[in-house]
């Protein structure tokens, strides 16, 4: 199982917290080190929508001038700027299997789904 997000996020911190309390045995990809590929965010994107992958809530987006988020109408456009500027990506994204389990930290889906 693969966790993929940002070691300083708080969501990400807390979410490798529950997983570590509930022996779950991880790998973590840190965008900021190892970045992501176009084919990886396109697998995601068809299991779980572009949309639910770019973080609209996050200060990446907000600091982004509003045409640069005006561009992101679709998938292609997003992954671009996801590739670019990784910080944008919902996180974490937990795959198994090149399956995506979660997106986001949610304790009671957490403890339903491991």
């Amino acid at each position: 199982m693969t966790v993929y997000g940002i070691k300083n996020c708080n969501t990400v911190k807390s979410a490798l917290d529950w997983l570590e309390k509930n022996a779950v045995e991880i790998e973590f990809h840190d965008y900021k080190t190892k970045g992501i590929s176009e084919a990886k965010l396109k697998q995601w994107s068809k299991q779980v929508g572009w949309e639910s992958l770019v973080n609209t809530r996050g200060t990446t987006w907000r600091q982004l001038d509003e045409s640069m988020r005006a561009k992101v109408t679709n998938e292609a456009a997003a992954i671009a700027l996801m590739m670019e500027k990784t910080s944008v990506i919902k996180r974490p994204l937990i795959e198994k299997d090149n399956k995506v389990l979660a997106l986001g930290f949610d304790e009671a889906a957490y403890k339903k789904l491991l």
